[in-house]
């Protein structure tokens, strides 16, 4: 792991809802602290509903991390374009999040412990 990220589970069961629909609960999410940012957490693919993501061309790219794919959230209500991202080939010291989802913090996007 590089020195100035952590990886640990998250305490808890966590919860994802987009546009009035719950995207996916787990106790099985993982935080991620880098340097002074505020934690990500970041969800099992198992434990989302993946038939409300639809996977975009944008790719972003951390030096610490890897290439990250991007996902807009797709339901009745919204779109939230690229609102999700996954490591799904991160660099080898990041091994432990790769295929989880993390989401941006946005007003349509609502990420929080139960």
């Amino acid at each position: 792991m590089t020195d100035h990220i952590t990886i640990q589970k998250a305490t808890g069961k966590w919860c994802v809802r987009s546009g009035g629909a719950i995207l996916g609960e787990t106790s099985n999410a993982l935080e991620l602290l880098e340097g002074d940012r505020d934690p990500v957490i970041y969800f099992p693919r198992s434990d989302i509903a993946m038939a409300f993501l639809d996977r975009t061309d944008k790719v972003t790219h951390c030096p610490h991390k890897g290439d990250a794919t991007h996902f807009s959230i797709v339901n009745k209500s919204s779109v939230t374009e690229n609102a999700v991202w996954s490591y799904e080939d991160p660099i080898p010291a990041m091994v432990e999040i790769k295929g989880f989802l993390a989401f941006y913090p946005v007003d349509s996007v609502k990420v929080e412990r139960l």
